[in-house]
């Protein structure tokens, strides 16, 4: 009987730590996004790229390609690599580094290797998620490729995008967001 109780209590004890770490937005982080959703304009920069790893990149990773300062394969690193995806007025721009398998090659430019959005937005969606975040998706287009691109946006502002071409493998990016400058 002792025995039992003392297991109750160690896991009613465990139960109520583990769900008391949970973050609660606060209300001032909570009008801060719903500004940002509201305004349409607004610039992400991202920390972190994560490719589809594939067997071809398992090679480069292999190989001693990539630099070895808390980067592998499926999560490289970008602090010191300048890149920004811009919403503004339901225009995009973009220079993101892209890390990955291009299936259909374009005509090739050595300056453009990464994805370099450049369009008016199509099927510009928001979805307001259960735990406080947002989705929003619609369509861009680059030079030569059409993409897909999903943005979940949580209290914090840290962003977690996904971009989905139409010649290359998709790529996710973690960084943070900020509302542009005048709005």
């Amino acid at each position: 009987m002792k025995a039992r109780l003392i297991a109750f209590l160690v896991i009613t004890i465990l139960f109520y730590s583990c769900s008391a770490s949970k973050t609660k937005a606060t209300p001032e982080q909570l009008q801060a996004l719903n500004e940002l959703i509201e305004s349409k304009s607004f610039v992400i920069e991202s920390e972190w790229a994560m490719p589809l790893v594939t067997s071809s990149l398992t090679a480069i990773q292999n190989s001693g390609l990539i630099a070895p300062n808390n980067n592998n394969i499926n999560r490289i690193n970008l602090l010191s690599n300048p890149n920004e995806l811009r919403l503004e007025e339901g225009y995009i721009t973009s220079q993101l580094p892209y890390y990955g398998e291009v299936q259909i090659p374009s005509a090739y430019n050595a300056m453009k290797t990464g994805i370099a959005l450049d369009s008016e937005i199509k099927n510009y969606k928001v979805q307001e998620n259960k735990n406080g975040s947002y989705t929003v998706t619609f369509d861009a287009k680059s030079d030569t490729e059409h993409f897909d691109v999903t943005i979940q946006l949580w209290p914090s502002l840290k962003t977690e995008m996904t971009l989905n071409g139409a010649k290359r493998l998709a790529i996710r990016y973690e960084g943070k967001a900020r509302m542009l400058e005048g709005n």
